[in-house]
């Protein structure tokens, strides 16, 4: 075991999976001689070579339309968008083609393309630096959506995704890339994409959530425990496909759930959450599913106040945790 960040883990796959099949490449803005804005790919230009890792322009649907004619031709790109909320330009790359190319060719062809992106608040990136992206994409069917957040979970999904021979969307929240540190096995491994994570056991009620939010449901949830409050938290890790089986299991011990997550709560993962429980475990609960996530207004504020209401908190979490346990 060894104890990383979240960023720590994010490059330790990139660089394992380039060093194990050079058929793996990188694609991105300012990822070669600077590095990456977050300096993830530092080194990498110096050891791999121009032709394993390609800085490209400010060109978001040439970056992901490339990659795709790549994994076409039988290499595994990881193309990166700078910040989830320029992935705009590249939507028809994504959803368009690259979901699209099993089912188009009878199962003829394959499309291995990771495409990593930062999202998500917390660190005052304001309109353009804080956008949580998982609800336009997790719909389509033939993408698979990762969103882990601890660095174990980061570097064994990663890993996954750049295996898959299917295209997945791979969401990093940016305010855990410094700030979570834990441990991380050694050597080869992996974590299933599709299988959820029970972070908490817990008897009264779910928190059913992902990224960030983890962390502030399990603060919440401690804070919580000393006033007898015992609070399950599943961190669903990967949101298309989702872990339905453990939603399930665990709505039938706790018979109550909150959804928590940061984006905007109207059509949010928190919906499709809602209506998995609402159509097959409707007569186990013993209150209404409970969500709460962003409003719905178009962006993020800078200024902290604007930046703190948007976001939910630990203290906001436990209010309505102890809400649901009490009714």
């Amino acid at each position: 075991m060894a104890v990383k960040t979240v960023l720590e883990s994010v490059r330790d796959a990139l660089h394992s999976e380039m060093e194990r099949d050079p058929s793996v490449f990188l694609m991105g803005e300012d990822i070669g001689p600077r590095g990456n804005v977050f300096r993830i790919t530092a080194g990498f230009l110096d050891e791999f070579g121009r032709d394993r890792v390609v800085d490209t322009p400010l060109a978001e649907a040439s970056i992901v339309g490339i990659a795709v004619g790549a994994a076409m031709a039988g290499m595994r790109p990881v193309a990166e968008i700078q910040f989830a909320d320029f992935i705009y330009p590249a939507y028809n790359q994504i959803v368009g083609e690259a979901a699209k190319i099993r089912y188009r060719s009878a199962g003829g062809n394959s499309c291995p393309l990771v495409v990593r992106t930062p999202y998500g608040g917390g660190v005052r990136g304001a309109l353009s630096h804080s956008v949580s992206v998982e609800a336009l994409f997790y719909h389509v069917p033939g993408l698979k959506v990762c969103a882990p957040s601890t660095p174990a979970d980061t570097q064994g999904l990663l890993t996954s995704a750049i295996r898959d021979d299917d295209p997945v969307l791979f969401l990093e929240h940016k305010r855990t890339y410094r700030l979570i540190k834990g441990e991380v096995p050694a050597g080869d491994y992996t974590v299933p994409i599709g299988k959820a994570d029970v972070a908490r056991t817990g008897k009264d009620v779910s928190v059913i959530t992902y990224g960030l939010m983890r962390h502030f449901a399990m603060e919440a949830a401690e804070q919580l425990a000393g006033q007898g409050i015992e609070t399950e938290v599943i961190d669903l890790r990967s949101i298309r496909p989702m872990d339905r089986e453990t939603i399930l299991n665990s709505i039938g011990k706790t018979r109550k759930a909150l959804i928590v997550h940061e984006d905007q709560k109207f059509g949010g993962i928190g919906a499709e959450v809602s209506a998995i429980i609402a159509e097959e475990a409707l007569f186990e609960l013993d209150a209404p599913v409970k969500r709460l996530c962003g409003p719905d207004v178009p962006a993020m504020g800078y200024a902290k106040e604007y930046e703190e209401a948007f976001m939910p908190s630990p203290a906001r979490i436990a209010d309505a945790i102890k809400a649901l346990a009490d009714f």
